[in-house]
């Protein structure tokens, strides 16, 4: 039975799926998750920041600054070595601002062409902070290799053409479950909710820091709420 919530934290996403799957793996302890969606419109974030970490962090403390409550945000992508790491941040707009999956993965085996070396790996990083600034960050990795044509019919992104040499498959051919016990999303969310107890506390301490002292009443004594004020 999950713990009667103590804490409110929003996830800086209006992604619904995300959400539920957020709510879901904090069940168990005694938060509130919302997101974005329960609260009034605030500007959205600009991602300039150099790495996933540096993204996921400025997600999290500009939602956490805005709102006043602690906030989660996380940050994803390929890193192909032989591209020096691109797409890297710009994973999800390789191609260009619209671009399709499709695009993306077109763009990305051209830009591979008569290139030997196909290593490549997913990154995420998890970023939970508090409205004052400091965070604590989670990461998770997974490495593999770029394929010269999609395989597969499940998954998103790049999955088709990211090849796990564990499962013999591309991430597109592999089922949820596989996906997610070995995913670079996965470890990095298996690090988060094994580490949330202590960021519980962590979290409850930061929040307890921003409140201002209560007010010294002696302050008070000398004044007679009796008497009409003057103007």
């Amino acid at each position: 039975m999950a713990a009667k919530p103590n804490m409110t934290i929003v996830l800086a996403t209006r992604n619904q799926g995300k959400l539920k799957e957020f709510q879901e793996i904090l069940k168990n302890f005694p938060v509130e998750i919302k997101s974005l969606q329960d609260f009034a419109t605030i500007p959205e974030v600009v991602e300039d920041g150099r790495t996933f970490d540096d993204n996921a962090y400025k997600k999290a403390s500009f939602t956490a600054k805005v709102l006043g409550i602690p906030a989660i945000a996380d940050d994803s992508g390929l890193v192909v070595e032989a591209l020096d790491g691109a797409p890297g941040i710009y994973s999800a707009r390789y191609a260009g601002e619209n671009a399709t999956d499709r695009d993306n993965i077109q763009k990305l085996l051209k830009e591979l062409e008569g290139k030997t070396n196909r290593r490549a790996a997913f990154e995420c990083v998890i970023s939970i902070a508090v409205p004052s600034g400091p965070a604590l960050t989670y990461e998770g990795r997974c490495e593999g290799e770029i394929i010269s044509e999609p395989r597969g019919e499940g998954g998103f992104g790049y999955d088709p053409v990211f090849y796990y040499p564990g499962f013999g498959k591309t991430f597109a051919e592999a089922d949820m479950a596989e996906k997610n016990s070995i995913s670079h999303r996965g470890k990095a969310l298996a690090e988060f909710v094994s580490e949330f107890d202590k960021a519980l506390i962590w979290l409850q301490q930061r929040v307890a820091e921003m409140k201002p002292p209560k007010p010294d009443h002696s302050q008070f004594e000398h004044n007679d709420w009796s008497q009409p004020k003057m103007v």
